[in-house]
């Protein structure tokens, strides 16, 4: 059985720096950081080596007393869900600030869930800053740290400190001879604000790990969960902030914001497109399709709120008709039709989302190739190109991820584009390789003679 790893927490105010800090102990800027309070809403967590300790890094949403029902009081909720299944919270604070009311009210709060807690005096650049992190004594967790995430200051002072706190590591499991696990297939979920990414994420997840709502622009980070497989490789799920068109998208968070999910889909291997199909095929959606495809990523197109849709073999034929004309580059693109919402459907997402990943990773071989390439050439010769046929020889899959091939011969780079798309179609019709992006190169071979010729 998989060891857990030990769960550490970031927690505090809003723009006390618990991003900024999240970044700094993660190596990488992972958190949208802003002069902005509240910027955080989902936890989002990755996993990370402090002072030679494996752990999960947690960041969260800033700790607000508001109503329960508003956006800030479910991001308070989640944050507690998070704290309770913490093995050590670092409770931040701002140095320069000093110790608030609100800082007491909640490490009360901490107190009462019996968490182990390490104060983070955040801010306290210099030896001022320093001084005035000792104020945090008050607070009852013993001894502050004092910390510049800006800056780098006593991060490695904290790192330690953390490495200390937490309970020593059991011993692993004797593993002599056992197969390496597959890595997790790592699937970006995608689409316009509101269509519904965040519900499909809890869903399957089967609970309620991101933010939902009726407001627009929950999501503002991109947020990673693992889901486990019995069989075959798990899945990286990466929930994303809604993407609009660009000039309607906002400066300042949601140009973050975007900047960040754009991110995620260059760096997934399979990109669901959530589409809201009650409202139908949007140009936004065809442009995040067609981006995905620049991009190489495997794609899945998800019809969320198919419970609301009153005509639904209507709304499957147009949809069809919409892909056919507007994607050819994507034909045979994996649709699935569900509700997050009832969960109706939600099972034949994740086979189509390994079925895109197979198809994604194909090799053909070499043999069969060049057997259909002859094939090809003989049914449809290449065209003349400057009064000279042009004279294709061999083809060869360059590599997968995605199916990339190279066609080699004398002036191939000249190939037409509507030739081009001849073989890109026979080569995903023959090979089977439906809804994927398809890369064909063309390299020329040089003529010894051409420099003499005449």
């Amino acid at each position: 059985m998989e060891r857990a790893l030990p769960i550490v927490l970031v927690a505090g105010r809003p723009n006390v720096g618990k991003s900024r800090l999240f970044n700094r102990l993660a190596g990488r800027n992972l958190a949208l950081v802003a002069d902005q309070p509240g910027l955080t809403r989902d936890r989002r967590e990755v996993e990370v080596r402090l002072a030679g300790r494996d752990v999960i890094l947690a960041d969260t949403a800033g700790l607000e007393e508001t109503a329960p029902e508003s956006l800030a009081g479910r991001m308070l909720a989640a944050t507690g869900g998070a704290l309770a299944g913490a093995d050590l919270v670092l409770f931040v604070i701002d140095a320069r600030a000093g110790v608030t009311a609100a800082d007491e009210h909640f490490a009360r709060w901490l107190r009462r869930l019996g968490r182990k807690v390490l104060v983070v005096a955040n801010k306290a650049e210099g030896r001022g800053g320093a001084v005035a992190a000792l104020e945090a004594h008050a607070l009852g967790f013993g001894a502050p740290i004092a910390v510049s995430a800006e800056h780098g200051e006593g991060v490695g002072t904290l790192m330690d400190a953390v490495a200390d706190a937490l309970p020593a590591p059991a011993e692993p499991p004797a593993t002599a001879g056992a197969a390496e696990p597959e890595r997790p297939i790592r699937l970006a979920i995608v689409g316009r604000p509101n269509a519904g990414k965040s519900t499909l994420l809890n869903r399957l997840l089967g609970e309620e790990r991101v933010l939902t709502g009726p407001e627009p622009g929950i999501t503002r980070d991109p947020v990673s969960a693992l889901l486990r497989a019995d069989e075959g490789a798990g899945f990286e799920l990466i929930d994303t902030a809604g993407l609009r068109r660009r000039s309607k998208v906002e400066e300042g968070v949601e140009r973050l914001a975007a900047g960040a999910a754009l991110e995620t889909l260059r760096m997934a291997e399979i990109v669901a497109v959530v589409v809201d199909a009650a409202e139908g095929l949007h140009d936004q959606d065809l442009t995040l399709a067609r981006l995905v495809e620049r991009e190489g990523r495997g794609i899945v197109l998800v019809l969320n709120k198919w419970d609301e849709v009153a005509d639904r073999s209507a709304t499957r034929r147009a949809i069809g008709e919409r892909l056919e004309t507007s994607l050819a580059q994507l034909r045979g693109i994996a649709v699935v039709p569900l509700s997050a919402l009832t969960g109706a459907g939600v099972a034949g997402l994740l086979p189509a989302v390994r079925a895109a990943h197979a198809v994604w990773n194909r090799r053909v071989p070499t043999a069969a190739l060049n057997r259909w390439f002859e094939e090809a050439l003989a049914a449809h010769p290449p065209p003349l190109v400057g009064g000279r046929r042009l004279k294709l020889r061999y083809i060869t899959e360059a590599k997968a991820r995605p199916p990339t091939f190279l066609v080699f011969g004398t002036r191939a780079e000249a190939t037409p584009e509507d030739y081009r798309r001849y073989l890109v179609n026979g080569l995903r019709q023959s090979f089977d390789l439906p809804g994927t992006p398809i890369r064909l190169g063309f390299r020329g071979t040089v003529n010894p003679y051409a420099e003499t010729a005449g």
